[in-house]
């Protein structure tokens, strides 16, 4: 009994430990974009509080046409990749075909290529199509997803074969038994998921940067590293006051949603 205290107070110290090590930029990024210039290196619990920086930062740069870009970004991608991994997904898990196995290990092959392998042919095909520097141009290589295909085949495999016999003899055809047999018991999945695709969109830095050009179709990162590319030298306050504006719908939402985001992902694993 003593024994297994012992352990699991080393475990929660360390648990605390490695928890406070995360949280300690955040927490000097809040200090910093808080308070005056002078305070950036000195911790003093009396200096003033303020809001300058984010006005300033708010004020300097087209922050709220880049947050409406990322979220007609995200919305786009993760709507289409619901309807297309979905269709795809049930294909593969309902409707086997000769060759329906090897044709989705080649569908599985595009997670081991990663994207910045295909950023040229990716931009000149965006080039001749001729959508650079617009939303459309960011989204079109993310439509399709290996990895949601996957995810939601294998909620559709679990799913039982009586629940899809009972609504096709109730005269469902393809579609209607997809969406109201498979899709309302995969909800954790395209839960789980969702919240996964959101994250990694709002991140997204490299290739929205190599096809926008202008603060009309910037996302959040891109615009935040723009901000922050100054030559006269960084002005740590205001740049942490713009990083913090950048995670700040994450960070709020994942604070208000974890319990579902974990739970999601606890019955996704199962599935």
């Amino acid at each position: 009994m003593k024994q297994g205290r012992s352990e699991r107070v080393v475990v929660t110290a360390i648990a605390w430990a490695l928890g406070l090590l995360w949280v300690l930029p955040l927490l000097y990024a809040i200090w910093t974009a808080t308070h005056p210039p002078q305070y950036l290196a000195r911790l003093d619990l009396f200096a003033p509080l303020t809001l300058e920086n984010f006005v300033r930062v708010w004020n300097a740069a087209p922050f709220d046409r880049y947050f409406v870009n990322t979220f007609m970004l995200i919305a786009f991608v993760v709507i289409c990749q619901f309807v297309i991994c979905t269709l795809a997904a049930y294909a593969f898990a309902v409707f086997p075909f000769r060759g329906s196995e090897a044709l989705f290990m080649l569908v599985l092959i595009q997670m081991m290529v990663m994207p910045e392998v295909l950023l040229v042919r990716n931009y000149a095909t965006i080039s001749r199509m001729g959508l650079l520097d617009t939303i459309p141009a960011i989204a079109l290589p993310y439509l399709a997803s290996a990895f949601g295909i996957f995810l939601f085949r294998q909620a559709f495999k679990s799913v039982p074969k009586e629940l899809d016999e009972a609504a096709r003899m109730e005269g469902a055809g393809p579609l209607q038994v997809l969406w109201r047999v498979y899709v309302p018991l995969a909800r954790p999945t395209y839960l789980a998921y969702g919240l996964v695709m959101v994250a990694y969109h709002w991140n997204n830095f490299l290739w929205p940067l190599v096809v926008t050009n202008s603060a009309s179709t910037r996302p959040v990162t891109v615009g935040l590293q723009v901000f922050s590319t100054v030559e006269q030298g960084i002005d740590w306050p205001t740049v942490t006051a713009a990083t913090l504006l950048s995670v700040a719908p994450l960070l709020v939402a994942f604070l208000i949603f974890q319990r579902q985001f974990v739970q999601s992902f606890m019955r996704a694993g199962i599935r």
